[in-house]
């Protein structure tokens, strides 16, 4: 069993995987590891699944990564000490994750949706070293981790996958526009998309994140 600062549900990759990878996924505000774990029967066999639950309990089966409030003009304020605790107690949890499975940092993919996208972005461009590859669904990029980016050329051969509804009602797209205008100059592969939709993962969307996902792992190895 593994041993995690944070709550969590797993689905080990096949026994058969020789080289198995693993995807840590982080739920948005309100939800809980319950929620993005329901898509591991969509992921290839060769992913050991990892969902967290972030740690700020806000109700029964509610938790978020952070406190934040919107004020009147429409900004998001954040808990920014909240912000950095999570960041810092997923990062154990991926690198802790990663040692007990055996799978090494150019094998690990961190994902989430919403505020886990955030969460998933923010250690991509603070901590690549962790990961191979990003995936971040109806996200936004936090002002508060930029000065604390890792220099350029950490991210080099990193992967990231973005995408967004285009009626998202709660993340507005243009806040996925940002991020793929911030990542353009930074030696990262960006894989950005579009989905008719809201706020929420439909199956194109997750279809498509699929096939990426299976890209990266590149063809399952012969014996």
């Amino acid at each position: 069993m593994l041993d995690l600062p944070l709550t969590f549900l797993q689905r080990p990759a096949a026994a058969t995987s020789p080289r198995p990878w693993l995807l840590v996924l982080m739920h948005g505000v309100g939800s809980n590891e319950q929620d993005l774990f329901g898509l591991a029967p969509h992921i290839p066999e060769r992913f050991h699944v990892l969902s967290l639950r972030a740690p700020f309990r806000m109700g029964p089966g509610s938790h978020a990564w952070f406190d934040f409030s919107i004020e009147p003009n429409g900004e998001r304020t954040i808990n920014e000490e909240q912000e950095a605790q999570s960041r810092a107690l997923v990062a154990q949890a991926i690198a802790s994750a990663a040692e007990q499975l055996g799978i090494p940092p150019e094998r690990v993919v961190v994902g989430g949706f919403s505020q886990g996208g955030i969460m998933a972005l923010s250690l991509l461009l603070t901590q690549p070293a962790l990961m191979q590859a990003a995936m971040v669904w109806h996200s936004r990029l936090l002002a508060q981790v930029l000065p604390l980016a890792a220099p350029p050329d950490a991210l080099r051969g990193k992967q990231l996958w973005l995408s967004h509804g285009t009626h998202d009602n709660v993340i507005p797209l243009a806040h996925a526009q940002a991020i793929a205008q911030h990542m353009g100059p930074l030696p990262v592969a960006v894989t950005y998309r579009e989905f008719p939709g809201a706020h929420e993962i439909r199956p194109a969307e997750l279809s498509a994140t699929v096939t990426w996902l299976d890209s990266l792992a590149g063809p399952p190895a012969a014996f």
